[in-house]
């Protein structure tokens, strides 16, 4: 019997062709382990591909709506401007369940008009991808997206 220069927890020599229990388990251990922190990862990238995307798109939305609102010549035209970037930008980043508000300041008269500082929020929300809709798990699953434009209204503006 010939001795290896392996030894044990003890110390004690290991002789050579005895059975290790630890003998062949790296691989499995390798692909369990490696799979047990793949899948978090790669679900935590594609939900915050998700929220980056949604995030883009609102502030977007929230922009290009300021700016072609400000540019408008008249409230008719301001409001058919909004809706028209609205759409586009919603078709090109899948937003849904869009929530704008439109505000002025200074405050009091009548909102856009012209010389005002005009403020565009946009609100939307995003679903976590694979939350099933159990015991309302689909609704706590969700995050809030917002983003705010502030543009000038032209000195040119018409209140007609």
């Amino acid at each position: 019997m010939r001795l290896s220069n392996r030894s044990t927890e003890r110390g004690v020599p290991v002789a050579e062709g005895a059975d290790d229990p630890e003998s062949g388990s790296a691989a499995l251990e390798f692909i369990l382990l490696g799979l047990l922190m793949l899948v978090p990862l790669v679900y935590l990238i594609v939900a915050l591909g998700l929220v980056q995307g949604q995030s883009l798109g609102a502030e977007a939305a929230a922009r290009h709506i300021a700016r072609a609102v400000s540019t408008a010549s008249d409230a008719a035209d301001a409001r058919g401007r909004a809706d028209a970037v609205l759409a586009a930008v919603s078709d090109e980043y899948d937003l849904d369940d869009v929530e704008l508000s439109v505000s002025c300041t200074p405050a009091g008269a009548e909102c856009p008009r012209a010389g005002a500082a005009l403020h565009v929020t946009v609100r939307t929300t995003v679903t976590l991808p694979l939350v099933p809709p159990v015991l309302g798990l689909d609704d706590l699953a969700v995050i809030p997206v917002e983003a705010s434009s502030v543009q000038k209204v032209s000195r040119f503006w018409s209140e007609q």
